[in-house]
């Protein structure tokens, strides 16, 4: 991870891209994460991995100012979900599909652009098929986690 941006964040809360020298913003670090651009946030002084905490500050502002994607409901079932025994199986979960998302995106876009001739039918079909079997293993393992407690 050579090319992976650092960026310094201060105690005043100012951000500091070190690979370009230059104070910026959490707009362009939400540019970066568009741009798939690698990057980590360590505070300043002790050097400690905020990369988290920032990106959730960017999904909360997003949240705030745009159109929101989580429901408070969602938010209150994310919330319960913390210290529980099924919480690593949905956090695999979360990340599972929003993977699966991601390359479904990027492949949906590059057939376009390729211009392939696309069945909304059979695209629908192989994703729906790819989620359940994810699905199906996030569940057992999430009824192995309760059978345990």
């Amino acid at each position: 991870m050579a090319d992976t941006k650092i960026i310094k964040k201060y105690p005043n809360r100012s951000l500091y891209d070190t690979s370009q020298s230059k104070y910026i913003s959490l707009t362009d670090l939400k540019q970066y994460v568009l741009e798939d651009t690698p990057f980590i946030v360590q505070e300043a002084k002790s050097k400690n991995d905020i990369t988290r905490q920032v990106l959730l500050q960017i999904i909360s502002e997003e949240e705030n100012t745009g159109t929101p994607i989580f429901s408070s409901d969602v938010l209150r079932r994310f919330i319960r979900i913390y210290g529980n025994s099924a919480a690593a199986p949905f956090s695999t979960y979360i990340e599972q599909m929003s993977s699966l998302l991601d390359q479904q995106t990027r492949q949906f876009w590059e057939q376009l652009n390729a211009g392939q001739d696309l069945s909304p039918m059979t695209a629908w079909t192989e994703i729906a098929n790819r989620n359940l079997g994810i699905w199906q293993e996030t569940l057992d393992k999430l009824t192995q986690a309760v059978k345990k407690v």
